[in-house]
């Protein structure tokens, strides 16, 4: 049986979801899964489970497939058949995610909102805050199971439905800028936003949905760089990291 991890007296978040794009579980700049990035970020989601952190982990899928790549007058593929080409590349990273976490003892439990029972468990409300509870990190796959549904809507329904404190969006950056920090050097960085803000100076942060969402709930939302080793648990501890949006 698994036992929940001692919780850290630091920790500001007592439940959270953490939301990867596929393209972090790559190289820079290539497709496919890198084990080096892969093993990075499990250690580090461990490190942030052993604090006593509840963990609730979105994959995305644009590492192995982009529905936009079928797009255009041209396409072969319906758009709608690519969304669900691009929730079964979900599928194929959170597994890769759960072996790299259980490769180095944590308790992983993978649920989709597709039913594949022979590769994870479905979706299940109640029964994902039971894995929460008794200490074992999940990774959601497919989304929601809809087409036309990012993973960061996909994320930001799932810690709703989860009761998480907060959404944190790993990114290679170290929060949230006024511009492109690569392209204009001037560019600045927010220690904090309003959901107001991001919308009105058009930061693209998350998809919009996604901000709606969290912002008709007042779920905030913690943009910052998973790339600099141990942030994911100072996120986690509430640790003056990245940039924090609310209301």
């Amino acid at each position: 049986m698994t036992s929940e991890p001692m919780s850290d007296p630091n920790l500001r978040y007592r439940r959270v979801i953490l939301k990867l794009s596929g393209e972090s579980l790559a190289d820079a700049g290539q497709r496919g899964i890198s084990g080096e990035e892969l093993s990075a970020i499990a250690a580090q989601v461990k490190q942030a489970h052993e604090s006593g952190c509840q963990i609730a982990v979105v994959v995305g899928g644009g590492n192995i497939l982009r529905g936009a790549q079928f797009s255009g007058s041209n396409a072969v593929v319906q758009e709608a058949t690519a969304h669900y080409m691009g929730m079964l590349a979900t599928v194929m990273n959170s597994v890769a995610m759960q072996d790299a976490l259980e490769s180095i003892g944590c308790p992983t439990r993978v649920m989709a909102a597709l039913r594949i029972d022979r590769v994870c468990e479905s979706f299940i409300r109640r029964r994902a805050i039971r894995h929460l509870e008794k200490g074992r990190v999940i990774v959601l796959a497919a989304g929601i199971g809809s087409p036309f549904v990012t993973t960061d809507t996909a994320a930001a329904q799932r810690a709703l439905e989860l009761d998480a404190d907060i959404v944190l969006k790993a990114t290679r950056v170290d929060g949230v800028y006024s511009d492109d920090p690569e392209k204009n050097p001037h560019a600045v960085l927010y220690e904090s936003l309003s959901y107001k803000e991001v919308v009105e100076k058009n930061l693209r942060v998350m998809d919009a949905t996604a901000i709606a969402l969290c912002r008709e709930h007042d779920k905030p939302i913690l943009v910052f760089n998973f790339k600099t080793d141990g942030n994911i648990v100072r996120a986690v501890r509430g640790d003056n990291v990245g940039t924090r949006i609310s209301v």
